[in-house]
Parts: C-alpha cells; sequence; structure tokens
C-alpha cells in the first residue's frame, strides 16, 4: 500500500537558509503514517481507548537535495517491513516536476500500552495481519 501526498512548500515550512526545515518533514511523514493506519481499518483513537499506541522508535532521514519555499512536493509512503514486534514505513520525497530526489526516510513504530508506556512484546494477531496486508510487495 503506498499513500501519496502532495505538499506546496510554505513560509513557514523554512529555515532561515530558505530551505525546508528538518521537523517540517517529520510532520508530514506522521501524517502518512496515520492515513496508512487508517486506511488498512485502524482506528487510533479506537486502539488508544484499548490501550495500545505505536510511537516511533526509530527515524532515519537522508536529505538529498535542498526543497525550497513554493515548491511542490510529493511524498511516497509505504509499509517496507512488519515484524510481529514493530512495522517500518519508507518515506520518499521528490520535487513533482522534475522528479528530483529530495529525501529518503525510515520510520519505525512498535505497539506500546498507553497507560504504563511497556512495549508489547508483539503485535495483537490482528492489528499484525493488517499490517502485513499493507505491506508493499
Amino acid at each position: 500500500m503506498e499513500y501519496i501526498q502532495e505538499i506546496r512548500i510554505l513560509y513557514s515550512d523554512t529555515d532561515s537558509y530558505g530551505v525546508v526545515w528538518h521537523g517540517a518533514y517529520t510532520k508530514w511523514f506522521e501524517a502518512a503514517r496515520v492515513e496508512i493506519v487508517e486506511k488498512l481499518g485502524l482506528d487510533l483513537e479506537t486502539l488508544e481507548n484499548n490501550n495500545i499506541i505505536f510511537p516511533v522508535v526509530e527515524m532515519n532521514i537522508r536529505y538529498k537535495s535542498s526543497a525550497k519555499m513554493n515548491e511542490r512536493i510529493v511524498i511516497k509512503t509505504e509499509i517496507k517491513e512488519v515484524k510481529p514486534l514493530s512495522v517500518t514505513f519508507e518515506h520518499k520525497v521528490f520535487e513533482k516536476n522534475t522528479q528530483t530526489l529530495r529525501v529518503i526516510a525510515n520510520t519505525t513504530i512498535v505497539a506500546t500500552d498507553a497507560k504504563t508506556g511497556k512495549l508489547y512484546r508483539k503485535f495483537p494477531d490482528e492489528i499484525y495481519s493488517k499490517f502485513l496486508s499493507g505491506m508493499t510487495k
């Protein structure tokens, strides 16, 4: 499953050098992960009410070229790896017209108990199977 976002870079997304501030990418990546999780039929609010949350435990971002204000970018996000304990998403950011790769990132989430913060040793079976169904082959 792939989720595609198109974004116009605003002034508020840039830093004093006039390029996209690194933290803006994390916001866009989170929005993509939420969309994928919901498309898989997992309601984050219901899960949290059942004491299951998905914190990010690892993020690796490789900046290939600078995106600038008013540029239109396309972010392609997909599930790259599903393990009993974690799910890894891959995010690729391209300039829309030239398809120049701007950023490539991987984000890994796990399941934890919302009340105690303790890590689940594995995803509940229904959640695990939904993540597997969304993995890019």
